[in-house]
């Protein structure tokens, strides 16, 4: 036997051995990579897929994510964050299915901020409080600040007839909830969606009141706690202890008062001793800048915000809302001196409210 030829086979096949070992490591690394690489791929792409697939909602429980990690973070403190003044002011409205469908309440609400005199901007800090899903996933398709807040269970998508037990809760909720919101530090100007926008209300506010009202009706003097009737759906509110012990004695004097919803009870407590206690200053705002259905505006060149108020029905709403615009975009389209205010409303509406 030829000892050197056994040898240099042996050699050779141990090397042959290596190689194909080589080889499978290799491809086994190179399998690795891939996979590893098609991870990381899908995982940043999902923030993108939850913020922008219009099927995610969050409730207040669900949103609780860090800021620090790739996860959109939806929780209240960080969308009031995003749309805040650098007063920590933010602008707060409700919204459900019924008012979120297209060509419904809350287009015609944006649409009046778009077309209001230094209103555009305001639109930054407006926050939408959405009442079930299908208004968040309406809210997220065309306003970058939406928030789901949770429903307990009561389904408060559809139109709720005035003064039904779920419209009483719906109004209570959102008490409760604005609460939460002074809470956190954030003062707000809450506003109806049927509400519409026409000037910038802030140089119409009274600098020296913790909690200031717009009215159905307005009696003339700003201090008149007990004759101006006080309307819910539009409110200034500085975050302070005094407002936040006030919408907590508000929220718990729905049990003094069962079957009332919460303009009515405020009404009724306005006057409570426990409002001097604690040291709220209370205004209530002017129908001559904030006016409604109730009590319109009778000067176009004051006017800020106009309310679908003393009004019963969505689609009454609606119609008379397109009107108001209009006459709006009226006034818009005249030459500065060309409208005078007369003793004439110059609004043609209500009609069908």
């Amino acid at each position: 036997m030829d000892f050197s030829k056994v040898v240099a086979e042996k050699i050779a096949g141990e090397k042959h051995d290596l190689y194909d070992i080589k080889n499978k490591f290799s491809s086994a690394v190179l399998m690795f990579a891939a996979a590893l690489l098609a991870c990381m791929v899908l995982y940043h792409a999902a923030p993108a897929l939850q913020v922008y697939s219009g099927t995610m909602a969050f409730s207040p429980a669900e949103s609780n994510v860090s800021s620090s990690s790739q996860v959109e973070d939806f929780s209240l403190e960080n969308v009031l964050s995003k749309a805040s003044m650098p007063n920590n002011t933010v602008i707060l409205t409700t919204l459900n299915e019924a008012w979120a469908a297209p060509n419904s309440v809350f287009d015609l609400f944006l649409h009046s901020f778009r077309i209001g005199n230094e209103t555009i901007e305001l639109l930054n800090h407006v926050v939408v409080i959405a009442m079930d899903e299908k208004a968040y996933n309406r809210c997220i398709a065309i306003h970058p600040h939406c928030y789901y807040l949770s429903s307990n269970g009561t389904d408060f998508s559809g139109e709720k007839d005035f003064m039904t037990p779920d419209y009483l809760k719906m109004m209570w909720r959102r008490i409760e909830f604005l609460g939460t919101v002074l809470d956190l530090g954030y003062s707000f100007i809450f506003t109806d969606t049927d509400i519409m926008w026409f000037r910038n209300p802030f140089p119409r506010f009274h600098p020296d009141a913790d909690f200031q009202i717009a009215c159905d009706f307005f009696k003339g003097n700003s201090l008149d706690i007990s004759r101006n009737l006080p309307n819910g759906g539009f409110a200034y509110v500085k975050s302070s202890n005094r407002t936040s012990q006030f919408y907590k004695f508000w929220y718990k004097s729905r049990e003094t008062y069962p079957g009332l919803h919460d303009q009515d009870v405020l009404n009724n407590i306005k006057l409570d001793p426990y409002i001097n206690e604690i040291g709220l200053r209370i205004r209530f705002l002017d129908t001559a800048y904030f006016g409604g259905f109730c009590q319109p505006s009778k000067d176009l060149n004051k006017v800020c915000t106009m309310h679908a108020n003393c009004c019963i029905g969505l689609s009454n709403k609606v119609h008379d809302l397109n009107i108001t615009l209009g006459v709006w975009q009226k006034y818009l389209s005249l030459d500065n001196d060309t409208w005078k205010p007369t003793n004439r409303s110059p609004w043609t509406v209500p009609k069908h409210c």
